[in-house]
């Protein structure tokens, strides 16, 4: 029986390892820290019973995958809850559409019911997001994998991509209402790239139709139920995880025919030695990490009162104002400069999954976006920007934990400088990362013996709790053997 070694036990190192595990192989996870789970970690970090998720908290494309069709994770305690609101956005009063509710605009599961709460844009938002909410089922299949492949849907794939490659600047011309040009806006910032920039549309895209397409799910009893979904799948095929060690060298690994890094392209340089070629080991060396995540999680007594009614239901509340205000902020953390408003992503997954609330406070987690390795305290800029929102909200905080860039890359040293997507998303590297090749996975391994591949986040697709990071990898892995995934 071949033999598979997964150093990582975040959400594409899990991924991989059931991958390789369903395929036949031996395989061992080893992880540094004394959990498992990397970004889909959850605990009390503010009230003891209050669960909050550590970094991803809601999942857009986690639920319709080949990783997710692969295995029955809900066999083993997985479940996912979606809120009536997929995500929203608060506007100051000045943009208030009585059709909303409020001042502000809400993106729902329906296309037809999200574009009647926009005014004059409805007929664009219906004619953007409907073909590519019936049509990205199939884009995924190739949106998923890396860029360089013969597309499955070769023509539905040219139709996300006319969007997609855009900057979110001119994207956002499409539409005429503040408001229909912040929800865009709220979900092109996912990407921490400026939006005048090409291919800065791209994320925006894509999560956008996501939401209409699966929705943005929480998981039931926080995201480490993924992580322990994937543990419970990968011990059910005779998989072992190991915690609390630590992978500095190939020597720390045992034999193995496969070794899979859910590390970043830097650690995995320093993993593989003279393993690496050096071509690969100096692309991996030139690869780029974007700005940084400052979170603050805070436990909420009765939830975030928004002025705007249905982001009271929403699951995501993108805070920023409008589609100006966040171009211009995500500007100055490009460039190194803290905003004095940022834009902050603020979760409430109790909204989807009440059992998350304890006597009715909520757990609410949130990060705002800074500068790659900011020293600062950006909690009471994250407070003001919900305040402007919320009137009140600063009144009904019980109790707040911050976490700044030097503690998320401590919890997890896939995230540079606090860059919780594991690399910059320029045009460059969302297509060729983390550098330009067929196989994007496969790093080395000469003169040992065994096949060395990357697996993490700095892989296609990038960032997310999906897995097809780990998924691919695997199935490149297995290729090799002369097996399938």
């Amino acid at each position: 029986m071949s033999t598979a070694t997964v150093v990582g036990s975040g959400p594409n190192g899990l991924a991989a390892a059931v991958t390789l595990a369903r395929a036949g192989l031996d395989v061992t996870v080893l992880e540094a820290a004394d959990e498992i789970g990397g970004g889909t970690r959850s605990g009390e970090v503010t009230l003891p019973g209050l669960v909050h998720d550590h970094c991803s908290a809601i999942h857009p494309l986690a639920v319709a995958t080949a990783f997710s069709r692969s295995v029955d994770l809900g066999a083993h305690g997985l479940s996912w809850a979606w809120p009536e609101v997929q995500y929203s956005h608060p506007l100051d009063g000045a943009a208030t559409d009585s059709a909303t509710g409020g001042a502000g605009a809400a993106v729902y599961r329906s296309v037809d019911r999200t574009a009647a709460s926009l005014g004059k844009d409805a007929a664009t938002w219906r004619a953007v997001f409907g073909p590519l909410s019936r049509n990205f089922a199939d884009v995924t299949e190739d949106f998923l994998r890396p860029m360089v492949h013969l597309p499955t849907h070769p023509l539905k794939l040219a139709h996300f991509g006319a969007f997609a490659g855009l900057p979110a600047a001119v994207t956002a011309r499409l539409w005429r209402t503040p408001q229909a040009r912040a929800l865009f806006g709220g979900v092109a910032a996912h990407a921490f790239r400026p939006f005048h920039t090409l291919g800065s549309s791209a994320i925006g895209t894509a999560l956008g139709t996501a939401a209409h397409t699966f929705g943005w799910p929480a998981a039931v009893g926080g995201s480490a139920a993924i992580a322990r979904a994937m543990a419970d799948t990968l011990e059910s095929l005779g998989g072992r995880i190991e915690t609390g060690v630590r992978v500095r060298s190939l020597a720390d690994v045992p034999d193995a025919r496969i070794v899979m890094l859910d590390t970043s392209p830097r650690a995995a340089v320093e993993i593989a030695g003279s393993a690496m070629p050096a071509a690969v080991s100096r692309a991996l060396s030139r690869y780029r990490h974007g700005p940084g995540a400052f979170a603050v999680h805070f436990a909420v007594e009765g939830g975030i009162p928004w002025t705007h009614e249905p982001s009271r239901q929403a699951g995501t509340v993108h805070v920023g104002g409008s589609f100006g205000e966040i171009s211009a902020a995500e500007r100055q953390v490009n460039r190194g400069v803290m905003p004095e408003r940022p834009f902050v992503l603020v979760t409430q997954q109790s909204v989807a999954d009440p059992s998350r609330a304890v006597d009715g406070v909520h757990p609410v987690d949130t990060y705002a976006h800074v500068p790659a390795g900011f020293r600062g305290d950006a909690t009471a800029a994250v407070i003001a920007q919900i305040e402007r929102f919320a009137p009140g909200f600063r009144d009904r905080i019980v109790a707040q934990t911050s976490w700044d860039v030097d503690h998320i890359e401590n919890a997890d040293p896939n995230f540079i400088g606090g860059d919780i997507v594991t690399g910059a998303n320029s045009l460059r590297q969302l297509l060729f990362r983390p550098r330009i090749a067929l196989d994007p996975y496969r790093t080395g391994g000469r003169g040992t013996g065994r096949g060395i591949y990357l697996c993490s986040a700095a892989t296609p697709p990038g960032a997310g709790a999906h897995g097809m990071c780990g998924w691919n990898a695997a199935d490149s892995a297995l290729r090799e053997l002369g097996l399938t995934a």
